[in-house]
């Protein structure tokens, strides 16, 4: 068995450490990382002894590696294709076609809205992923609805199997951030949000719900994360006067160590397959609010380990932090958080991925 995973390199937030921590369960024999663009995604895969090989391109429209990359599958004698997101899904097309190499995918993003918020061009490319979408031969879904979701659009079933994201659970909690070194106490509440600074992530909605909570009582938010409308975020903060609550911290590489300072752990994206995010907060014992989005109904159930709100509701969205907030007086928030912790790490592990991805790779292979 000989996998190539191709993705464009550029990723920050979950899908690139969902394709690292997929890789590193196999053999360097197994899998090869085909990546666009040298950075920190290509220096951290090799770190963790992936083999990774990039094909640059010039822009985001160079389309030149193509031909690179059919050569490359030719040459190495790959068994299949994994893509991951939309640019790598549209180069699947031509792959498949000029090599005939068998082809899966995992989406991490509803297709459909990859591209909000970028216009005309913006427009084009979604027709493009939704027609690359349906061209694959087999499907990972991170959960049983996301899979319905690309049943809806068209999708073979039988061609879909549900593989959830996996993470290594730790035994102990990680060493948490010093509150100091962000400025705030021990007594202060603290939220967590890590998530790329993208409109899909719903940001605003939690600016609208902490506005919604009198000054003495609003909790800090720790944004962690980069993206497209950082400038945009940091405007709203400013005009809802929230900027001695709301922290931009950029990427962070101690993620763990945000999760184990912090209070609640915070979703607010109005779409999503599987976050891996929330199971990185589950590893540290942290309760969840989160939007109804993808799979989160089967990690977090609603006033036991976390709140589910609707998709869009600020509203609802400040009805749950006042939630998270009274329990803390009470004393009993923690204790959700262990409550997340046990039911997360007996149902999410690293070895569950690895083994169903195996099977469908075998599947496909023997086809």
């Amino acid at each position: 068995m000989k996998i190539l995973h191709l993705i464009t390199g550029a990723e920050t937030g979950g899908s690139r450490k969902h394709v690292i921590t997929l890789l590193e369960q196999f053999s360097k024999d197994e899998v090869v990382l085909a990546l666009m663009h040298e950075g920190p995604f290509a220096e951290e895969a090799r770190q963790k002894g992936i083999r990774t090989e990039v094909f640059s391109q010039n822009s985001r429209y160079d389309l030149s590696i193509l031909k690179k990359l059919v050569a490359f599958i030719e040459e190495e004698q790959f068994d299949l294709l994994h893509t991951h997101g939309p640019r790598a899904n549209l180069f699947g097309i031509y792959l498949k076609k000029k090599t005939g190499i068998r082809w899966v995918t995992t989406v991490h993003s509803d297709p459909s809205l990859d591209f909000v918020k970028s216009g005309v061009k913006g427009k084009v490319f979604t027709a493009l992923s939704m027609y690359a979408v349906k061209k694959m031969d087999g499907y990972f879904a991170v959960s049983e609805r996301f899979k319905q979701n690309l049943m809806k659009l068209g999708i073979d079933g039988s061609k879909i199997h549900t593989v959830y994201n996996g993470i290594h659970f730790m035994k102990e909690n990680a060493e948490p951030i010093p509150r100091s070194e962000l400025g705030l106490t021990d007594e202060d509440f603290v939220m967590a949000m890590v998530a790329r600074l993208h409109p899909i992530k719903g940001h605003t909605i939690v600016f609208q719900a902490m506005k919604r909570i009198e000054a003495e009582e609003r909790p800090h938010l720790l944004l962690v994360g980069d993206g497209p409308i950082k400038e945009e975020l940091e405007e709203e903060v400013k005009n809802l006067e929230l900027n001695s609550h709301v922290h931009f911290l950029g990427f962070r590489s101690d993620v763990d160590g945000i999760y184990a300072s912090s209070d609640l752990a915070l979703l607010a994206s109005y779409s999503e397959s599987f976050p891996l995010a929330l199971l990185e907060a589950a590893n540290q014992h942290v309760p969840i609010v989160t939007t109804d989005v993808g799979g989160v109904k089967e990690l977090v159930e609603d006033g036991t380990t976390g709140w589910i709100v609707p998709v869009g509701d600020a509203s609802t969205y400040a009805e749950a932090l006042h939630g998270a907030v009274g329990r803390r007086k009470k004393g009993t928030l923690a204790d959700m958080g262990e409550t997340l912790y046990q039911y997360a790490s007996e149902r999410y592990s690293l070895e569950q991925l690895e083994q169903a991805t195996r099977h469908l790779y075998t599947h496909l292979i023997q086809k």
